[in-house]
């Protein structure tokens, strides 16, 4: 679990009594809606059904997804975007089958609330052999209190209320999955004791965080070439306005990793680009690690942030704040939330001297020249759909080349680039991508996903056809897992080929375009583009050895591990 990092108060003006009256079912259902939570995705079953039919007639959507795991990916999604999410299954074979998407929410920070039905409490009596149970009836709970930053049993009413609250707190806290288990003879049941909600407001300690900005201050203004390195967590918290403020008032550019990339619009005057230690472009790598003063801010170090630990990052440089933490140089401050310490340093706007940037984005993209007859290349790709995103654009990345071309992409505004840039589990895209169309339908989502990822998971493209949701899908199509034959070269790597440009045909909704050359995908693109009406996919034949030069330098490296 984690650890809580700042003191807790109680928050008179947050409290108030739960309505006479009311059941667990539906407070649990009130206090999503308090949480922002409009929509909740997953699949019904029968220890759930009845829960269901009282989110059917709540003010809550039900998204159905084709499978569990790919509910939990749209979950994951919608509270990338929207803030917190929701998916709800059945017990065992629904909710063991989340497992996967929700360890990645879990790694990657996304607050997701999973909602799984049980067998009644009722039905326990004697430990009965009944259909969907492993092993005992606590085997679930167990395997996800693993998963999740806070997980709750609601089997007695006496304290059922206060076990929802307690756990959707943490999500909002810690920005991290949740899990409650709801027996089925438990949902209608109403609590005779009285409740009153009352918040938990973590604050910082006023001591610690005046002498940590304090410390910053005069190591800021004490260095030369100064650097942001801004992380996830700015997504997060919703701290995109504070580190513009803090970065415009003292004029420091700033660095994005590649989970918190599209925290600002990378067309800022201040983006420096994206550093991914030695895997990324020289230029942005050489301009962050000659930095005589580092300020990360909620920035995860993981091994793909940090180019398979090729970065040379020397804490004595650094300011490193995120939610669990905050040191500078080698000084460790307990009990300073993140927020608080990005505003008060931007309170204080320090001013050290002005560095130009490594480089002039508009400069190096230059204007894409077409040349239809080529050949497409990953590389091309990303350089002519580049010329059409745009600030209403949502850019949702697989694994793979998929994710590593598209660090090339330039995001136009906040939360506009989503990718599973850590835990990396393939077929996170196209369910994603559903999750992404609920959270934001005015906006246009364009889906990058290799074929072996689309493979896993493409089914829910039926979802995004029944929805009537104007996503473009491109199917990067190199006949097999191309990242992995550079890591490690072997037959397992081939996959079947499908004609996947023909399956809007068997969704019965959607256009499909087939392209193998510039000139065919700059029109598919176009039309796509144009076309508001429904889903597109556009498969590309790529060769079987073209990669980007992102994997050129990860392959480089990696190889020599795996």
């Amino acid at each position: 679990m984690t650890q809580v990092q700042a003191t807790p108060r109680a928050v008179g003006a947050s409290a108030r009594p739960a309505s006479a009256g009311v059941c667990i079912g539906e407070y649990l259902i009130r206090r999503l809606q308090d949480h922002g939570i409009r929509d909740v995705f997953g699949i019904p079953g029968d220890y759930v059904l009845g829960f269901y039919s009282m989110l059917e007639h709540s003010p809550l959507r039900v998204v159905g997804c084709c499978r569990e795991d790919n509910a939990g990916f749209a979950a994951d999604a919608y509270a990338r975007i929207n803030g917190m999410g929701c998916v709800c299954v059945t017990y065992c074979v629904g909710g063991l089958s989340l497992c996967n998407s929700i360890a990645g929410a879990y790694a990657e920070k996304s607050p997701v609330v999973v909602i799984s039905g049980a067998p009644g409490l009722r039905e326990r009596y004697k430990n009965p052999l009944l259909h969907h149970k492993v092993r005992d009836f606590r085997t679930q709970l167990e395997v996800f209190e693993k998963l999740c930053v806070a997980a709750a049993e609601l089997c007695d009413p006496a304290v059922a209320f206060r076990e929802i609250d307690r756990v959707l707190d943490a999500c909002e806290r810690y920005k991290r999955p949740v899990y409650i288990e709801l027996p089925r003879d438990m949902v209608k049941v109403v609590p005779n004791i009285p409740y009153e909600y009352r918040r938990l407001q973590p604050s910082s300690d006023p001591d610690a965080l005046a002498e940590a900005v304090a410390e910053a201050v005069r190591m800021i203004n004490q260095s030369h070439r100064p650097v942001i390195l801004a992380g996830v967590e700015l997504h997060r918290y919703g701290l995109q306005d504070d580190l513009l403020a803090f970065a415009e008032g003292s004029r420091i550019p700033i660095a994005a990793t590649m989970l918190g990339k599209s925290v600002v619009r990378e067309t800022h005057p201040l983006y420096a680009g994206l550093y991914e230690g030695a895997m990324g472009r020289e230029e942005v790598t050489r301009f962050v690690e000659e930095s005589d003063c580092l300020i990360l801010l909620g920035a995860l170090m993981t091994d793909i942030d940090l180019g398979i630990y090729t970065a040379n990052l020397d804490p004595a440089r650094c300011i490193y704040a995120t939610s669990d933490e905050l040191r500078i140089r080698h000084h460790h401050y307990h009990d300073v939330l993140l927020e608080d310490f990005l505003r008060a340093l931007t309170a204080r706007r320090p001013q050290p001297p002005e560095r130009p940037l490594p480089y002039s984005l508009a400069d190096e993209r230059g204007r894409f020249e077409l040349v239809p007859d080529a050949e497409i290349t990953i590389t091309r790709l990303m350089a002519r759909l580049n010329e059409s995103l745009d600030d209403r654009t949502i850019v949702i990345s697989d694994v793979g080349d998929a994710l590593f071309a598209a660090s090339e992409l330039t995001t136009h505004g906040r939360t506009e680039f989503i990718g599973p840039a850590y835990y990396t589990s393939m077929g996170f895209a196209v369910p994603a991508a559903v999750g992404a169309g609920v959270a934001r339908p005015d906006m246009r989502t364009v889906v990058l996903v290799g074929d072996g990822a689309f493979q896993m998971t493409g089914n829910e493209l039926s979802t995004i056809v029944r929805h009537g949701f104007h996503t473009i899908v491109i199917v990067l199509d190199n006949k097999g897992y191309g990242t992995e034959r550079f890591l490690h070269p072997g037959d397992f790597n081939e996959i079947h080929p499908w004609h996947y440009h023909r399956l809007p045909a068997v969704l019965g909704g959607g256009c499909g375009y087939e392209v193998r050359t510039e000139g065919e995908f700059d029109r598919a693109l176009s039309r796509a583009w144009h076309d508001s009406g429904q889903m597109s996919l556009i498969q590309v034949h790529l060769g079987r050895n073209d990669r980007s030069k992102a994997l050129d330098r990860l392959a480089e490296r990696l190889s020599k591990q795996v």
